[in-house]
């Protein structure tokens, strides 16, 4: 290309070189043979000429004419860095023994059933290997070999476990392998010190292309996927607009336009747009700009770890390769030993395909410096260039490949991580219950969900569903119970729709067929013609108090809810919005048919059960207090009240003359005294000097973070001694946490009625788990008044 002209096939439009520059070339862009005129409007837009795909010949000396390698190596510095402090958050390594328990039975979700984690001090080995290949990205270090270090472990941790998928980590996985193929250490690294031949030697320019057209297809297929119509009506994602990053916006709309225009609409326009607006010269200030604030608020909205720091790494790839020399030749010249290099020459490699000269070039070679000899493409050349056409043809077609792997589609296409269907659907689950059948005794029992097991996506994913089945079937023999047979059943809402089933209960998953290239035979259909019914939900939970909680539900006919209402659950009836239902109350033996707009109450502590019987699905909805909530409230409500007249002197007398209304209260009021007693002798023993209040507080400061650290490590060692662990459960199908110092046989007792072997996950029950008395916000409010007394 013309001198100053753009080097990205895929990437940054062409500009003139600005006066200080002169003649330099713009990150080793060079041209193919021939030249076009330098004003060409294509040239300026994309930095190549349509005749540089006119033909096989030119296209593979576009795609490997030399580039600057400033910017990929500062890229590669930033990736490694990530990666390395990623290993030891979300990939594990700071809870490694938590994550593989070695040695207890637990239930793993590998791609391939036959990969297996190693064991546990084998596994630390393999983090630390993967540690060392991220630090050695870093560094540029033994690049190539870092490189496979990283990579080869980091697809084996991502194959081990699907349950963790996600589209940032399969992200991660796509850029350590393009990185292994690219000539990333040719800037700012350990080896170009050692190998001079190295150093701030040009790159092809397909390095930058593979990486660009990748973050672009991040953002395009994100923003493709969130054309669904969950999205852009604004159910996808709506209770982030309750979040305090959308204040600012909350000032000027409601809540329901910022979930909308701001969450939603905003998400949508940002996904689309920002792969072009990062391409061009003109908007790529803006786009940098939005799409860092996006990032930004990710991080705080998001547990996704490294990703939006990532993201944000991955944006100055769309600048000019060459913006590293120009960035850190701002800073002093005494720092110059430990910055990148900044002068604009580079040496010529072998990876690119040099054009012949121009003849104003061959007059004036940018002042005085030699030009690069000639060259033509060879084999490997053109071996790269198909590569990186097939490599992208594949990562567009990838998310689309459904139709394949049909075995992995449930109520959505595929497994969740390689799609770019990024937070399109969110889900909840209200009843999770899993039945076992003794095939010898006919004995029926019920097990606690996610027994065996530390993850929950199994509820979602029917291949994953499989492998948790055929896990049980091999585990529960150890208990006494003879070739089992296992059936789920799962209620989900999709998207704010109605709570329903997501596969048949009546499939004993065990025996039940499931290929990868087969549709799944026993997934229940998504209700999609009862999604209307979202507008109305609104409308009905807004004629309810604050103390009255609501759960939508919708069935197939020929099937029944088991549900137990918990006696901390007042006033509960049930109400039929669509179809007909009959109401069984179990203890009373009684059957009560309903039509659609009327309701029966059903009694506390007990169990009932909703058979559909109509020939459409049916819809209800049950209707309840929370009293244990609403008493919660209360108390909390008084105890406010109490700590305000504390703070202006009105209180002491109240504490001591009235009595107490609850086990709250006085231990409220039993802390208020303590503290007010410490600060009184505080004040009356170290009032005599600014000095000694400071050296006071330093003190007693450091003390409490003494104390903080070793309860830290006694507890901490505690976890990792304490036997088990993993028949410790939480019931996921209301939020209900079993406390880890309640005993496991006397949950066992209350939810059974009658005992059973302390080492046993089995719940021997009679009656199934029931949906949980305890909703969310009882647990916020429990939470908040423990860190408020």
């Amino acid at each position: 290309m013309e001198a100053g002209g753009l080097d990205v096939a895929a990437g940054v439009p062409h500009v003139q070189p600005s006066p200080d520059q002169g003649d330099s070339r713009d990150g080793g862009a060079q041209t193919a043979p021939k030249q076009s005129p330098p004003g060409s409007r294509m040239k300026m837009l994309f930095g190549f000429e349509k005749e540089d795909l006119s033909s096989w010949h030119r296209f593979v000396c576009l795609l490997n004419r030399p580039t600057d390698p400033a910017s990929l190596g500062i890229f590669r510095f930033l990736f490694g860095m990530l990666m390395a402090i990623d290993i030891t958050q979300e990939r594990g390594l700071s809870h490694l023994d938590y994550k593989y328990l070695d040695g207890a039975p637990v239930c793993r979700f590998p791609l391939f059933n036959f990969l297996k984690p190693l064991p546990l001090d084998w596994m630390y080995l393999v983090y630390v290997i993967m540690f060392f290949g991220a630090l050695g990205i870093m560094l540029g270090c033994f690049y190539r070999f870092s490189c496979l270090m990283f990579i080869s472990t980091y697809w084996y941790i991502f194959f081990l476990d699907k349950t963790t998928w996600n589209n940032h980590s399969y992200l991660y996985g796509l850029i350590g392998f393009q990185l292994t193929l690219m000539d990333a250490d040719r800037y700012w690294s350990i080896d170009g010190l050692f190998r001079p031949r190295k150093r701030n030697a040009d790159v092809p320019l397909w390095n930058y292309t593979l990486l660009r057209s990748q973050i672009f297809v991040v953002y395009f297929i994100a923003g493709v996927k969130k054309l669904d119509a969950d999205w852009v009506e604004g159910y996808s994602m709506g209770y982030l607009a309750h979040h305090w990053l959308f204040d600012p916006f909350k000032l000027i709309l409601p809540v329901e336009l910022v979930s909308l225009l701001v969450v939603h609409g905003g998400g949508l326009v940002l996904d689309l747009t920002a792969g072009y607006l990062l391409f061009f010269d003109v908007t790529r200030p803006y786009a940098i700009f939005f799409v860092s604030y996006f990032h930004c608020m990710n991080s705080q909205l998001f547990s996704i770890g490294m990703f939006p720091y990532t993201m944000l790494a991955t944006s100055p790839l769309f600048c000019y390769p060459d913006w590293p020399r120009r960035f850190f030749g701002l800073f002093p010249e005494f720092l110059s030993p430990i910055l990148p290099v900044t002068s604009l020459s580079s040496q010529t490699s072998s990876s690119c395909v040099y054009p012949e000269p121009t003849p104003s070039a061959s007059a004036d070679p940018q002042g005085g410096a030699t030009t690069p000899e000639p060259s033509s493409p060879r084999l490997k050349h053109k071996l790269w260039t198909i590569f990186v056409v097939v490599y992208l043809l594949e990562q567009l077609f990838l998310p689309y490949s459904h139709f394949i792997t049909q075995g992995y589609n449930n109520w959505t296409n595929g497994l969740y991580g390689y799609s770019w269907d990024m937070m399109v659907h969110s889900r909840s689950h209200q009843h999770v219950k899993i039945t076992y059948r003794d095939g010898t005794t006919g004995e029926v029992g019920y097990l606690n969900p996610g027994v065996f097991t530390q993850s929950k996506r199994w509820k979602d994913h029917g291949d994953m569903l499989k492998q948790y089945a055929t896990c049980l079937y091999h585990q529960l023999p150890h208990y006494n119970i003879s070739e089992p047979e296992i059936y789920f059943d799962i209620w989900v809402s999709i998207n704010e729709r109605f709570q329903q089933r997501i596969f048949d209960p009546r499939v004993d998953i065990v025996k039940a067929e499931w290929s990868p290239f087969k549709p799944n035979p026993w997934l229940m259909p998504l209700l999609v013609d009862l999604s209307p019914w979202r507008i109305k939900f609104q409308d009905i939970e807004d004629t309810l108090d604050n103390q009255t909680e609501i759960v939508f539900i919708a069935d197939f006919p020929g099937l029944h809810l088991e549900n137990f209402v918990s006696e901390d659950l007042g006033n509960t009836s049930v109400q039929v919005l669509q179809g007909q239902v009959k109401v069984e109350i179990m203890e009373e033996k009684k059957n009560y048919t309903l039509q659609p707009g009327e309701q029966i109450k059903v009694p506390p502590g007990a169990y009932h059960r909703v058979h559909t019987v109509s020939e459409e699905p049916s819809c209800y909805m049950y209707i309840y207090v929370n009293t244990t909530e609403a008493a919660l409230q209360q108390n909390f409500t008084k105890l406010s009240e109490l700590q305000e007249r504390i703070r202006n002197g009105t209180g002491e007398s109240e504490i001591n003359s009235k009595p107490l209304p609850t086990p709250l209260t006085y231990i409220y009021t039993n802390t208020q005294r303590k503290r007010n007693t410490r600060t009184q002798k505080y004040t009356s023993t170290y009032a005599h000097s600014h000095t000694e209040k400071m050296w006071a507080i330093l003190k007693n400061t450091m003390l409490g973070l003494l104390l903080l650290i070793m309860t830290y490590i006694v507890f901490s060692k505690c976890r990792l001694l304490r036997p088990n662990q993993t028949y410790l459960s939480v019931s996921w199908a209301g939020a209900e946490v079993v406390r880890e110092q309640y005993s496991h046989h006397t949950f066992l007792q209350e939810r059974c009625g009658h005992g059973a072997s302390a080492a046993s996950p089995v719940f021997k029950c009679t009656q199934p788990v029931s949906f949980s008395a305890h909703s969310p916000v009882s647990l916020f409010l429990f939470s908040y008044f423990k860190r408020f007394v």
